[in-house]
C-alpha cells in the first residue's frame, strides 16, 4: 500500500483518511482549513439524502447509516439516533430517498402536525454533532498512524509515487480548475437545548430545528451563489420565525451563536479517478449523509 495525501478536512477528506488507513494505506490529510474551521463545522448534521443522482446517493446513503448507527451505541461520537418528522405544505408520499432507510426505523405517516402543514412521515434518523464528531474523526485519523496538517495549497500536490484524494469541496472550483462547483450559502443559530428530543424538517424552506445535546440547531437558508459569510439579522428573524411555527417549544430560547456555512455545491457530485488524483467533491449539503459511503468508493479507486 502506498502514500495518499487527502486534500481537504471537512468530514468528507477526513471519513475518506479513515477508510484509506483502514485499508492499509499510508495517509496525510492537508486543508487550509482545520476540521473545526470548515463548513463541515456549521452542518445541522441531519441524515437526510437530498443531492441528485439518485442511485448513489441512496447506497452511499445507506451505508453511511449503518456506520452511525454502530458509532450511536459509543460514547464520545457525538452520533445520536433520533426519530423526528419531515412535514409537508400538501399532501405527500414518504421522501424519495425512504428506500435508504434500514427496516423498521420508519417511514410512518405522521399525525401531529404543525398548523398549515397537511403531511408529515416520521422516521429514526442519525443526527450528528459535528464539533464532537470532527474530533473524533481526527483522533481516528491520528490513531489509525495518519496526520492532519494545516497547508495552503495553490494547486493539487503533484508528489512523485502519492496518489492524492481532491476532498476540498468549494476550494476544488480552483484546486480541480472546475467551474462548476460554486457556494449555496446557509445560516444557522444555536439556541439553548430546553428539552427537545425530536427534529423537524421543511425541507423546502427550508426549515429545520434540530436538538443535540447541549443545544439546538435552528436553520436554515439555501442560497445559491452567495459567497458571503456574513451573518445577517433579518436572515435570522425570519428563521426564527419560521422554526417557531414548527416547534413553538423555542420560542423566546436564548440564543447562543450564529453560524454561516458554504455548502461546495456542484450539478452532480464528482467522484472518479484520474491519473493519480481520485476527485471526490461537490457534495453540496449532503456530505455528511453520504460520506461513509462516499469513502468506501474512494478506497476502491484508490486500489485500483
Amino acid at each position: 500500500m502506498g502514500r495518499v495525501i487527502v486534500v481537504g478536512a471537512g468530514v468528507v477528506g477526513l471519513t475518506c483518511a479513515v477508510r484509506l488507513l483502514e485499508a492499509g494505506h499510508r495517509v496525510d490529510v492537508v486543508a487550509r482549513d482545520l476540521p473545526l474551521e470548515t463548513t463541515s463545522v456549521v452542518a445541522a448534521a441531519l441524515w437526510s439524502p437530498y443531492v441528485a443522482e439518485q442511485a448513489h446517493v441512496l447506497r452511499w446513503s445507506r451505508r453511511a447509516y449503518d456506520v452511525y448507527a454502530e458509532l450511536a451505541a459509543d460514547d464520545g461520537t457525538g452520533v445520536a439516533l433520533r426519530e423526528g418528522t419531515e412535514v409537508f405544505r400538501e399532501e405527500s408520499p414518504p421522501p424519495w430517498w425512504h428506500e435508504a432507510l434500514p427496516p423498521g426505523v420508519g417511514p410512518d405517516r405522521e399525525t401531529r402536525l404543525p398548523a398549515s402543514f397537511a403531511a408529515g412521515w416520521t422516521m429514526t434518523c442519525p443526527v450528528i454533532e459535528m464539533p464532537v464528531y470532527l474530533r473524533w474523526l481526527v483522533a481516528r485519523v491520528e490513531g489509525l498512524g495518519g496526520t492532519v496538517t494545516r497547508m495552503n495549497l495553490s494547486s493539487l500536490p503533484t508528489e512523485s509515487g502519492a496518489l492524492v484524494v481532491n476532498a476540498s469541496g468549494i476550494g476544488a472550483k480552483h484546486l480541480a480548475a472546475d467551474p462548476t462547483v460554486g457556494p449555496v450559502r446557509g445560516q444557522v443559530m444555536l439556541v439553548e437545548q430546553v428539552g427537545l428530543e425530536r427534529w423537524v424538517l421543511d425541507s423546502d424552506a427550508p426549515t429545520y430545528v434540530i436538538p443535540r445535546s447541549r443545544d439546538v440547531v435552528v436553520g436554515g437558508t439555501h442560497e445559491a451563489g452567495e459567497w458571503s459569510r456574513t451573518v445577517e439579522p433579518a436572515t435570522a428573524a425570519s428563521i426564527l420565525e419560521r422554526a417557531t411555527v414548527l416547534v413553538p417549544e423555542i420560542a423566546g430560547a436564548r440564543v447562543i451563536r450564529h453560524k454561516v456555512g458554504l455548502r461546495p455545491a456542484r450539478p452532480t457530485v464528482r467522484l472518479e479517478r484520474v491519473g493519480d488524483v481520485v476527485h471526490c467533491y461537490g457534495h453540496g449539503g449532503c456530505g455528511v449523509t453520504v460520506s461513509w459511503g462516499c469513502a468506501d468508493d474512494v478506497v476502491g479507486l484508490v486500489d485500483g
